[in-house]
């Protein structure tokens, strides 16, 4: 194992970095939450405290952040040896140290709670941990006690920073010209399949600018837009039918998440043309009650009621909206029951649908951010089924 090394930071008087403010709030609020320390591994919690995406293996990579009253409450890197360079290159973390292919990372692990003074106290670990990894920490640190990060996570992570919002900014941008296109598209889109079109779809994203899709893109013509996550298939389109095309892209690892449904070369349906208008006033309705100190309960409620009015209350199936950060769905959910109260800085969808078995299906979603006297639309392109 190496020793401490140093690196990143920044000069004398420069604005900290988002990360590095981030972790600066963490370390605050693990005082606040009587822990010691927080252990994340490859997550989105260790991407949003570092910038570092990784997925998670079968080597021990963890990042340990001591309470900001611990003696020594500078954060600390343990990575695989042959992670030092990237790590280094992407991350302000000034302390990374490293283990190799042969070492003991348990050990690795002991002395560097030891180190910062967490072999024993409480200690917070990352949610979505593997049990493997859990396990060694308890032999690391066999005198701890135990909890979940998002105790001192998940109420910072709620609220963006203003680099978060940037980036779904352009995100959102990158999925709105994605519909123009798909717009453009027109009667071509009639034959190819749901598959087909989820192909074109995730290249054009990237051509747009983005990275990759931030889930499996939706394309669910006709029937199977009555399944809300249907995915795609073999199916073919057809002209006329609605498709519900629910999808998105990442910009510095933060989503976009849109949905429109769209008819292609054809007119649908007289009843879809009324279930679709119904949606788009529900959406409306929704976005309209999105507001600061509002419970998020009633944001579902104005867009429910909508819906219900319609006749098609029992055809809504799902809360209307969740949640939208590094993780695509996380909180606040926008549920009957869920009193929390919006604050700026939250971003959530808002996404009603109606869903008629064996028939069709209509979803229409746009993400917004909560501000300080209403909500911004992340999604601007038109809502129509054209």
């Amino acid at each position: 194992m190496t020793d401490d090394a140093h690196a990143g930071g920044t000069d004398a008087g420069e604005p900290a970095r988002p990360h590095e403010r981030r972790r600066e709030r963490v370390a605050e609020r693990l005082d606040e939450v009587g822990a010691t320390g927080l252990v994340a591994f490859p997550s989105r919690t260790l991407e949003y405290l570092t910038g570092f995406a990784e997925e998670p293996g079968e080597r021990h990579f963890f990042l340990v952040v001591p309470a900001a009253s611990a003696t020594d409450p500078e954060p600390a890197l343990l990575v695989p040896a042959l992670y030092e360079t990237q790590v280094r290159e992407a991350t302000s973390v000034a302390t990374v140290r490293t283990w190799a292919d042969g070492d003991d990372p348990v050990a690795a692990t002991r002395t560097l709670l030891a180190d910062r003074g967490l072999g024993s106290g409480r200690l917070l670990v990352d949610d979505t941990m593997w049990a493997t990894f859990t396990q060694d920490l308890r032999a690391a640190a066999p005198g701890a006690e135990w909890g979940l990060a998002s105790e001192a996570v998940a109420d910072l992570r709620v609220r963006k920073d203003e680099a978060e919002l940037a980036a779904l900014r352009e995100a959102a941008a990158v999925a709105d010209a994605v519909v123009g296109d798909l717009r453009d598209l027109g009667a071509d889109a009639v034959g190819m399949t749901e598959a087909a079109l989820a192909d074109w779809i995730a290249e054009r994203l990237a051509d747009r600018g983005g990275r990759g899709v931030s889930f499996e893109t939706v394309v669910a013509a006709g029937e199977n837009g009555a399944k809300p996550h249907h995915g795609h298939g073999d199916r073919e389109i057809r002209a006329g039918e609605p498709v519900v095309l629910d999808f998105g892209t990442r910009v510095d690892g933060y989503p976009s998440d849109q949905t429109r449904t769209l008819a292609f070369g054809g007119e649908p349906l007289e009843e879809y043309a009324a279930v679709h208008e119904a949606v788009r006033e529900a959406q409306a309705a929704g976005v309209d009650a999105v507001e600061p100190g509002v419970p998020a309960s009633a944001v579902d409620r104005a867009a429910r009621e909508v819906i219900e009015d319609a006749g098609y209350g029992d055809a809504f199936v799902h809360r209307t909206g969740h949640g939208v950060g590094l993780d695509v769905h996380e909180e606040p959910y926008l549920v009957g029951g869920n009193d929390r109260p919006l604050a700026p800085g939250m971003v959530c969808s808002v996404e009603p649908g109606i869903y008629l078995d064996g028939r069709f299906g209509c979803r229409i979603e746009d993400l917004v951010v909560v501000t300080e006297d209403g909500c911004e639309r992340l999604n601007r392109t038109d809502r129509g089924w054209r």
